[in-house]
């Protein structure tokens, strides 16, 4: 179970920070969208990504 919350945990944490990089990327370019939606909204939503991410793993690493 711990490996599966470890692994869980990086892999959502991983899209945290692609889906965090493509907004900022994007909004260096000058736009304010990407697809429709706001790239403050997607700049959140990987933070929130993030967020789960290193609570799975903090999860992970105290049933150890």
């Amino acid at each position: 179970m711990t490996s599966l919350l470890s692994n869980l945990g990086s892999i959502i944490a991983f899209l945290g920070i692609l889906v965090g990089l493509i907004a900022g990327v994007t909004r260096l370019t000058g736009s304010y969208y990407l697809a429709g939606y706001g790239l403050q909204s997607l700049l959140l939503a990987g933070m929130g990504l993030l967020l789960v991410g290193c609570f799975l793993k903090l999860e992970a690493l105290t049933r150890d």
